[in-house]
This record gives structure tokens, sequence and C-alpha cells, in this order.
């Protein structure tokens, strides 16, 4: 092996450990927490009249009396995939107890891109298509975002342009569950 060779495998090898660490420090980098409103402070949850991929239009009313996680991602947004299976791993641990998840899909160029995601992702939960409207009323500048809904349709916890931090939302989708 000569001089060159070595240094281009050395640099290989140098590239490959930054890239893994860079991996490593982003999974163990806490996320976004958000305290749970108390029950007074709580605002109505502004209305979502979306569709989903079968053309059936989705209201807070659908969800009287259960907790809502509304998660506006899309197909681009790193950590908005990052969180697909908490989200995914919480409707199924808590779907029966009340819960349940709605993501809202961002992505300009609409079905086209999210019904091939979805068919590759086989996300559990209901997707509706998001648009400018639903954006203003929520307030998103940035994604992913999420909120938690009470089952009085108010606005319990959000999580706003970061990765949620799992344990805090799921502590406070507890406390929510608890909550009649």
């Amino acid at each position: 092996m000569n001089v060159t060779s070595i240094r281009s495998h050395l640099l290989r090898v140098s590239v490959l450990v930054l890239a893994l660490s860079g991996i490593v420090n982003s999974e163990e980098q806490p996320g976004l927490r958000a305290p749970l409103q108390p029950v007074n402070d709580r605002k109505a949850a502004p209305e979502l009249g979306l569709e989903d991929s079968s053309g059936k239009v989705a209201t807070l009313a659908n969800y009287r009396d259960e907790v809502l996680l509304v998660d506006f991602w899309a197909t681009w947004c790193t950590g908005c995939k990052h969180e697909i299976p908490w989200f995914a791993g919480f409707q199924s641990a808590y779907g029966a107890k009340g819960l349940a998840v709605v993501g809202i899909a961002m992505d300009d160029e609409g079905w086209k891109v999210v019904k091939p995601f979805l068919a590759e992702t086989k996300v559990p939960y209901r997707i509706l298509l998001g648009n400018d409207a639903t954006s203003k009323r929520f307030g998103i500048e940035s994604l992913p975002d999420t909120f938690l809904i009470d089952r009085h349709g108010r606005v319990a916890a959000a999580y706003k342009a970061a990765l949620v931090d799992r344990a805090d939302i799921e502590a406070n989708i507890n406390a929510l569950l608890s909550e009649h």
C-alpha cells in the first residue's frame, strides 16, 4: 500500500466515523418538551376540516371524547419521519384507552407524493392532506409541529418546529388520558 492509498483509506474511515457519530448524537439529543397547559388555560383547537385519502373530511367533532395527537409533517422532513414510528406506537398502545393520532401532510405535491410514502412506511393512523388555511389556523411556520388536544377539543400542549421529546409527549398523553 502506498502513502496516497493509505491517506485515501484514512480519509474514508474518518468521514465514516464522523458521519456515524453525527447519527448517534442526533439520536441521543433530547427533543422538545412542552408543558401540559392547566385545564382552565386551554383554548379551543382550530378546526381540521381536511380530507383523508378516501375523500372523507375529518373534523374535531369526529374525535370528541378522545385525546387527539395532531402531527403536521411532510415526506421530506427528517424529524417528521423520525417521529412517525413513535406516534404509531402511541396509537397502538393507547388507542383503546382513548387516544387518536392524526397526521397532516404538508407536502406541496399533495397525495402524489404522500400516497407512495404511506404505502412504503405503512403509517397505521389517519392521514389528512393539509393546506394553507389549516396551516395558518394552527400557526404552522416550520415542521414538525405536534399538538395534543384534550377530550374537550382544547389544545393541551404544543410542540412547535422541533422533534418532540418522546418521553415528554408520552407522559402528557398519559396525563390527558387520565383526565375526565
